[in-house]
């Protein structure tokens, strides 16, 4: 009992600060400033306790949840998002809701679901990780209730998630009738097996994975189940953006990864033609669209449905090197501080202008210069130009899909390129306003000090990651190990 205590530690810091924040909230009315900063001591703490267990190996609830590095990198993707996320909310939040306290308490809950989600090694686990992820980001992006935009793009979010999670639930419910298991080894021990009732029923398997698919998609925000993901950017508080852009989005490649790879690797050559074709669709249609946007939180949504096209390249090129898998973990920990701190940029703008109008950037150069030469780090990340960890991610995905020395492999790279540049298109007219423009309102805009802590955060970590990648690799690299790997197609 004592060790799996110690093994669910992390999850047990973020139950009980999420609990204090609460507590806290309703016992002292006037504490609701410092309660932000209570959210970030338990997210600090989360983050200590899962780096030393780093390396542990284990299983908890019969199975249901695997204590590994994979899970624990994971976890603190999830711990670091949302510090940055309620750094970036403190100001903006303040002027918006009096209900501080439970924002905040709501974020560290969905953060706990992201880590039990990462950990999750059985179909039931999954969906009820799921669920709480989703149930907690439904009332966070309409958490402002006297903003006609949040509570439309609450109500699309809600109502897409409850089809896609009863579409999911299904696929599950398909796997289940065929394999007898919801364990994802049994599951892949079964389908392996000749004499197992799922050799008699092969036909099945095929729809339960894009009924699964389904699921992982809407969190994931693919093509075609992405239609939420301008509305709820837009009408969200744009700190809820900056964590639905990043926080639900790992949870759902972790999920993706363990469950294709640990359980489904028998039925490889089914869903690697699915998931390219969704990759090369996600990332061409995200950029495409991306161009037309006039509001930058829609143009940020577009954009974060083209990065994980690119992403999902990296689980296409699964090979018996794992670099494929490895790329998916650096892409995903440089689109943590690259995406993220974009958002903060329009947060802290927003904050001060009320506007999210890609026209009002105009002059941003001479009105804030810190946060106009941060977007140009940010988008020029998130293009993958060099040196910076948006470079470094797609070099990753990108290699991989090479070096699984296939024609099909090679296209999805020159297209992942391609639209590379298409998206130096979107980001760079950004710049352009901002640095060749001359503003609308020349007043110097006065940044407060938590938000330039968090741009000033996110940008030094996008460039490190660019200029001293070692530390990183070797991370995703050992956070790859407690994968199983596949087999060459």
């Amino acid at each position: 009992m004592l060790e799996d205590l110690v093994l669910l530690s992390p999850e047990i810091t973020l139950t009980i600060f999420a609990l204090l924040v609460l507590g806290l909230d309703l016992a002292f009315k006037r504490l609701k400033d410092a309660l932000a900063y209570v959210a970030i001591g338990g997210v600090i703490l989360a983050i200590v306790v899962t780096a030393l267990l780093f390396g542990t190996q284990g299983s908890l609830f019969s199975g249901m949840l695997v204590v590994d590095s994979f899970a624990f990198y994971f976890k603190i993707i999830a711990c670091l998002a949302t510090g940055l996320v309620i750094l970036s909310s403190i100001a903006f939040m303040k002027e918006r809701t009096p209900y501080r306290g439970e924002f905040y308490g709501l974020l560290l809950l969905a953060t706990l679901a992201i880590t039990l989600l990462a950990g999750a090694s059985d179909l039931v686990m999954i969906y009820l990780s799921f669920e709480f992820v989703s149930l907690t980001c439904y009332v966070l992006v309409g958490y402002l209730r006297g903003d006609p935009k949040s509570s439309e793009g609450g109500i699309k979010y809600f109502l897409y998630g409850a089809v896609t999670s009863a579409v999911m639930l299904y696929g599950i419910s398909l796997l289940y009738g065929i394999t007898g298991s919801t364990n994802l080894v049994e599951i892949r021990d079964a389908l392996l097996f000749p004499a197992s009732p799922a050799a008699s029923t092969p036909w099945l398997i095929l729809p339960a994975l894009i009924f699964m698919l389904a699921g992982f998609g809407f969190k994931i925000s693919l093509v075609p189940f992405h239609q939420w993901t301008p509305d709820a950017y837009e009408g969200a508080p744009t700190p809820i953006a900056a964590f639905l852009s990043v926080g639900p989005k790992a949870a759902g490649f972790a999920v993706l990864i363990r469950v294709f790879l640990t359980a489904l690797p028998a039925y490889q050559i089914d869903w690697v033609p699915i998931l390219s074709g969704i990759s090369l669709v996600s990332m061409t249609f995200g950029n495409l669209v991306a161009i037309q946007q006039t509001n930058i939180k829609r143009m940020l949504a577009y954009s974060s449905i083209a990065q994980v096209g690119y992403i999902l390249l990296g689980v296409v090129a699964a090979g018996p090197e794992t670099y494929g898998i490895t790329g998916v973990l650096l892409f995903i920990l440089a689109y943590l501080f690259t995406n993220l701190g974009a958002f903060v940029a329009v947060v802290a703008f927003s904050h001060l202008t009320g506007s999210d109008e890609i026209a009002d950037y105009a002059g941003l150069i001479r009105r804030a210069p810190l946060l106009a030469a941060a977007l140009v780090v940010f988008f020029m990340s998130l293009a993958g130009i060099p040196p910076t960890a948006g470079f470094l991610g797609k070099f990753f995905v990108f290699g991989a899909a090479i070096q699984m020395g296939q024609k099909v492999f090679y296209f999805l790279a020159v297209v992942g390129v391609l639209n590379s540049i298409i998206s130096l298109y979107y980001y760079f007219n950004v710049v352009r306003l901002m640095c060749f423009l001359p503003a609308k309102d020349e007043t110097s805009l006065q940044i407060p000090r938590s938000l330039v802590l968090a741009v000033t955060i996110t940008m030094a970590m996008t460039l490190v990651m660019g200029l001293h990648p070692q530390p990183f690799i070797e991370l995703a690299t050992r956070s790859v190990l407690s994968i199983a790997v596949l087999s060459p197609l």
